[in-house]
């Protein structure tokens, strides 16, 4: 791997130095063309009984002029050409990359989440051997919220990212109202779950249209509701163009906060019934943070929802939180009955960020 890593270092390396070089070294080229089309133009225009007038010469040379900024471009296009060949190279790539999660032939719709979801003995793993979550038994009834926590690398992220199978069980199963969740269709458990990630993803567009990019149905009216319960309606109609402000590339436009809303106003829209939340406040400030926690609080009232956190102070009032260390569960109860165990895991990552 690292032997890969200098070698696309040196190759972007290489693009940079010629592509930083093009500028320059077409501009040294054009003024010395010009340099000896004066001198030779004027050798020929001065010598006797020449057929080339001045006032041709003169032409000719404005109209080289001309010529030269769109040779530049041309040189410049080739570039951006060769470039977005090799993008196109690598999309096609990912894009005929065969399917490894499909649907299963007798696998079945599913509208609704009506009791529980339960992990029964899940063991997974990236690379064989290597197992990220080991005998996950964990049972998650309708309506309730809750946490899990642990340290980096524990197998959060992956727990959750089980659920609407992103990636498939390597042993055990996944149930949803008692149905396996690989006898459902994809489409189908999808549109069960709304996710807010630590990063939202946000496209170069509209506030509006990024809000109902999951239901583009969705009436102007709801859209509106939808950010008056993520809080993010203040902000958006202080912005000069209201819903129809563009938010640039990732939202770039926006603060880490307002994007966070932007995205949970997303959830509130798709009106799913079960909720993940994967560090969705963790990046930021604590005025942005506590905004940001009021409208994960309004949306998830009257769902399901399943957050991953690292600051503990966000999940205290969670309906049970589960801990995570290397990849197994090792503890699970409400706030309280975990921070009453003085040795426990989570007694220990409560104390060790309230004192940092």
């Amino acid at each position: 791997m690292q032997k890969v890593n200098k070698s696309i270092t040196k190759l972007n390396s290489k693009i940079f130095r010629r592509r930083s070089l093009s500028g320059p070294l077409t501009e040294t080229l054009s003024v010395m063309a010009i340099l000896v089309i004066l001198y030779v133009g004027s050798i020929i225009v001065l010598k006797d009984q020449s057929s080339f007038a001045p006032e041709t010469f003169i032409a000719y040379i404005l109209i080289f002029t001309q010529l030269i900024p769109p040779a530049k471009n041309i040189s410049s296009g080739w570039y951006g050409v060769q470039k977005g060949l090799a993008s196109l190279d690598r999309i096609e790539e990912i894009l005929n990359y065969p399917e490894t999660i499909v649907d299963d032939i007798d696998a079945v719709e599913k509208n609704t989440f009506d009791k529980e979801i339960n992990y029964e003995n899940v063991y997974f793993y990236y690379n064989p051997g290597q197992y990220v979550l080991k005998n996950i038994n964990l049972q998650i009834s309708k309506g309730q919220t809750i946490a899990i926590v642990g340290p980096s690398g524990s197998g959060k992220s992956t727990l959750v990212d089980l659920l609407p199978r992103f990636y498939d069980v390597t042993d055990g199963r996944i149930t949803i109202d008692g149905v396996d969740i690989r006898k459902i269709k994809l489409n189908s458990l999808h549109r069960l779950f709304a996710i807010v990630n630590q990063d939202p993803i946000l496209f170069n567009d509209s506030i509006y249209n990024n809000i109902a990019f999951g239901r583009p149905d969705a009436t102007y009216e709801e859209v509106v509701q939808a950010a008056k319960i993520a809080n993010a309606y203040d902000f958006i109609m202080e912005s000069k163009w209201g819903f129809d402000t563009n938010i640039g590339e990732k939202g770039s436009k926006l603060s880490g906060g307002q994007r966070q809303r932007i995205s949970i106003a997303r959830a509130v829209l798709t009106n799913a019934p079960i909720l993940i939340f994967d560090e969705a406040t963790s990046s930021l400030d604590s005025e942005s943070e506590k905004l940001v926690q009021d409208a994960i609080n309004n949306l998830i009232a009257s769902k399901t929802a399943i957050v991953i956190a690292h600051r503990l102070s966000t999940v205290v009032k969670a309906d049970k939180i589960i801990v995570l260390k290397d990849g197994e569960i090792i503890e699970s109860g409400t706030h309280k009955e975990l921070i009453d165990k003085p040795h426990g895991f989570y007694r220990y990552l409560f104390d060790y960020q309230k004192f940092d």
